[in-house]
């Protein structure tokens, strides 16, 4: 029998990639098939699933074989990058689409926040990703979208409810070591979706008719950190160690390595810290509604109280 589902390539599906491959795969329209630079790294999970793998180096030729051998007809990156070989491996993807006969439509790697109003923050952002978003803007023969949810809210939960890798030095809030390190004065607004709702909007996406907007927002949830705690609080009933970053200390970090061509993790860190202080994370209220209305009106977007409930699912991940 025929199988006349769409194939979606998904290239560096690692841990929020991997939400959107399931879901594809509970979609009856769609199913992926997914891009990797080996051949036996992480790809026991994929073939648990019956999802091929194909192996690339990320060349154009390499990437235009794979999109025409499987008639894929969008590819979604999740290649996260914070030198410029962010650019060459998405100029590559670019040229392979253009070049493709069936591929026509890209989402690259941001994954991010309000870039309406931050488009250079991260200041790495400012170095790999707006270069390439000037390429996508250059050209009319692929259809792209920027998709950005704001923070993860899976960060929240321990490992082993998500697939998310752990980054205790880089979210404020570690469930896994039960502890908060909150940056400011934790009263910042920020935003944050959990991972298997970003994979069910990407779905959406796939799926919508007509012309993608040049940046698509989704939320569950606007918030604060410290509000935040007080809901992993009350829930677990039991106080979260805090400890504070002010932004003094953050500004020195940032100030010392200013114009550094190599990003050193620690100013890197310190980048993603800006990021909560000033509010960046937090995706425009009045936008991401109207395009969950366009959208996503079928999503039903949770918030951490939701998702904190829901983990407590035995077979939730």
């Amino acid at each position: 029998m025929p199988d006349d589902r769409q194939v979606i390539a998904v290239a560096g599906a690692g841990h929020l990639g991997r939400y959107v491959c399931e879901e594809l795969l509970a979609s009856p329209d769609f199913r992926p098939v997914v891009l990797t630079r080996s051949t036996t790294t992480n790809t026991t999970w994929f073939a648990s699933r019956n999802i091929p793998t194909y192996q690339t180096d990320y060349t154009p030729a390499s990437i235009l074989s794979i999109l025409d051998d499987t008639s894929a007809t969008t590819l979604i990156s999740f290649i996260n990058l914070a030198s410029t070989a962010y650019i060459t491996i998405h100029a590559a993807l670019l040229q392979a689409c253009q070049q493709s006969h069936h591929c026509k439509r890209l989402i690259p790697s941001e994954w991010i926040g309000n870039i309406d109003a931050y488009p250079l923050k991260p200041a790495f952002y400012g170095t790999t990703r707006e270069p390439f978003r000037q390429m996508l803007r250059s050209q009319n023969s692929v259809m792209w979208t920027l998709v950005h949810p704001g923070w993860l809210a899976d960060y929240f939960l321990p490992s082993e409810k998500t697939y998310m890798k752990p980054i205790p030095h880089e979210f404020p809030v570690d469930p896994n070591g039960w502890r908060v390190c909150v940056r400011g004065s934790g009263e910042e607004e920020q935003s944050w979706t959990c991972g298997r709702d970003v994979g069910r909007a990407v779905v959406v996406l796939c799926r919508a008719e007509g012309e993608w907007e040049p940046v698509t927002y989704i939320a569950g949830e606007w918030s604060t950190f410290n509000a935040a705690v007080k809901v992993m609080e009350k829930f677990y009933d039991r106080p979260l160690p805090r400890t504070e970053k002010p932004w003094s200390e953050i500004q020195k970090v940032l100030e010392a390595h200013a114009g550094d061509e190599e990003l050193a993790e620690e100013a890197e860190l310190a980048q993603v810290d800006e990021m909560m202080v000033m509010s960046y994370m937090a995706v425009p209220k009045e936008k991401t509604l109207r395009q969950r209305e366009k959208f996503f009106a079928g999503v039903g977007f949770r918030g951490l109280q939701r998702l904190l409930q829901d983990a407590q699912g035995a077979d939730f991940v």
